[in-house]
């Protein structure tokens, strides 16, 4: 009886101090040091070569997925998010050149657009590659920690110039051979017989890089996200060990 009293005793006091523990703030403090070492060791599990590695990896199935959507037949021109549309210059006076009989011209000349950059995207895909190569190892860091888009943001501020310098002799080649500038060429011709018209001058490759490369970082950050957001796009042991803890 005296044994069964004492436990009783000490089954009391040790609820007392449970309770006294609690109220006073001192049990939760050790359990959110507990978590919080917990999530430190979850993120020393990735190493710096992995954290870089994984970032470099999910750009370049991004950059293979998107080249892949682009670099087709009907890639840009059927898609409403990547068509190219006519220059400025020429959507200005598309009522005079219509009234003259160019509106076919006009038509097939922004379909040839489309075709030299569907063409074209493929043959940047290795520049792409080349760009991803020189990430660094703080670069990783943020883009890992960053929005959905954080990786295209990076690779677009840091690389659209240098991009569209590699990408421009490309697009200015396949111009050429989609017929592009032969049929710009001959509109061109016809309007400056025309009495009383405005001056018209556009600069296609231009034109037609500033469009590629804006449906391509605009492509990128969709699968940038769906990596991060999907597990069934992580398709590789790195992808789902670096972007599995997010």
């Amino acid at each position: 009886m005296k044994i069964h009293r004492y436990f009783v005793f000490v089954f009391t006091i040790l609820a007392l101090c449970h309770l006294l523990l609690a109220s006073t703030g001192c049990i939760q403090p050790g359990l959110d040091s507990f978590n919080q070492q917990k999530k430190t060791n979850s993120e020393k599990a990735l190493s710096e070569s992995e954290i870089i590695q994984g970032l470099k990896e999910a750009l370049r199935v991004c950059s293979k997925n998107v080249v892949t959507r682009l670099g087709r037949l009907d890639g840009y021109y059927q898609d409403p998010k990547a068509h190219i549309p006519l220059p400025e210059s020429l959507q200005k006076v598309r009522d005079i050149l219509d009234r003259a009989g160019l509106g076919q011209r006009l038509r097939d000349l922004e379909l040839r657009m489309n075709r030299a950059a569907e063409m074209a995207t493929p043959q940047a895909e290795p520049i792409f590659l080349d760009a991803i190569s020189e990430m660094t190892l703080d670069e990783a860091k943020n883009i890992l920690n960053g929005p959905d888009d954080a990786a295209t943001r990076y690779f677009q501020d840091k690389m659209a110039q240098p991009l569209a310098g590699k990408i421009a002799p490309i697009v200015r080649e396949q111009l050429s051979k989609a017929g592009a500038v032969r049929t710009y060429e001959k509109i061109m011709g016809e309007y400056q017989k025309m009495p009383f018209v405005p001056d018209v001058s556009a600069n296609l490759t231009s034109h037609v890089v500033d469009y590629s490369l804006q449906a391509i970082f605009d492509y990128l950050a969709v699968e940038e996200a769906r990596i991060r957001n999907n597990p069934v796009q992580r398709t590789s042991d790195i992808l789902r060990r670096v972007f599995g803890n997010n």
